[in-house]
């Protein structure tokens, strides 16, 4: 295909840049060309949809010829893979706090496999320096970043993958599928259960389910046999402040008298 000089209005040619490639560069080819890359960071709280549309950016970036690696830690599957709760899952590569993710990539190139974008899906785990990571091979190496997160823990603090990804993210997207409390305002924070009870207090990372708790007489064997049964929940500003996991006697928004 033939380079065509832009002409001006005056019939002037105009001089192409160098780096311009003669044609569109085919797709994924982004280390051929100066085309920059991106680090996304979408988030919000639990059951907001982060890990289904994960798999559906690896499956949009895909059908384009484009070749990615999937990325996660502590999956709710229990084993490496990024799993949504509409059914969806595909195989992925296990992280931990000792993976370079630079070491990580330049490894499958050097084994002669494309890598044109990573999906981290669970990014709130990820240490502050892997995050870093992460933009060095956006900036050096042309290789597009879309992360996935949680905003924040169970106590409403920022985890520090979150934290580092909102500082050095291109560009920050809140989840937009939205999740409600169960008194029906839009939920806004991850609250911890243990045994029924909200707690404020304990290790950072606890990897637990966000299903809803069994039914009262369902025994320990519905509870998964744990003595200690820990679970998420939503909540909204509110009944997160008051540790409210549901609807008291005297009715939501009114006061129980004893």
């Amino acid at each position: 295909m033939t380079n065509v000089e832009p002409v001006a209005a005056d019939d002037v040619p105009v001089s192409v840049p160098p780096w311009v490639p003669p044609s569109v560069p085919a797709a994924g080819n982004r280390r051929s060309y100066l085309a920059p890359a991106h680090l996304v960071f979408f988030h919000g709280p639990m059951d907001c949809g982060k890990s289904t549309l994960a798999l559906q950016v690896d499956h949009n970036q895909s059908r384009q010829g484009r070749h990615g690696l999937l990325l996660t830690l502590g999956d709710r599957s229990g084993s490496p893979r990024i799993s949504s709760r509409v059914g969806l899952s595909r195989q992925a590569v296990e992280l931990d706090s000792c993976t370079d993710l630079r070491l990580l990539v330049r490894g499958h190139w050097a084994a002669g496999h494309r890598v044109d974008y990573l999906i981290v899906d669970e990014a709130q785990f990820l240490d502050p320096g892997q995050v870093d990571q992460l933009a060095e091979l956006v900036d050096e190496s042309h290789v597009d970043v879309y992360a996935f997160g949680l905003t924040t823990d169970f106590r409403g603090r920022l985890f520090p993958g979150t934290q580092r990804l909102l500082e050095v993210a291109d560009t920050v997207e809140r989840v937009q599928v939205q999740v409600l409390c169960w008194c029906g305002l839009p939920g806004r924070l991850n609250a911890r259960v243990v045994d029924g009870v909200m707690v404020r207090e304990g290790a950072t990372v606890v990897v637990a389910d966000t299903a809803p708790p069994p039914p009262p007489d369902a025994g320990t064997e519905a509870a998964g046999g744990q003595a200690d049964k820990v679970r998420y929940q939503v909540l909204c500003r509110r009944h997160y402040v008051h540790g409210e996991l549901g609807p008291t006697p005297a009715g939501p928004g009114q006061l129980a008298l004893s």
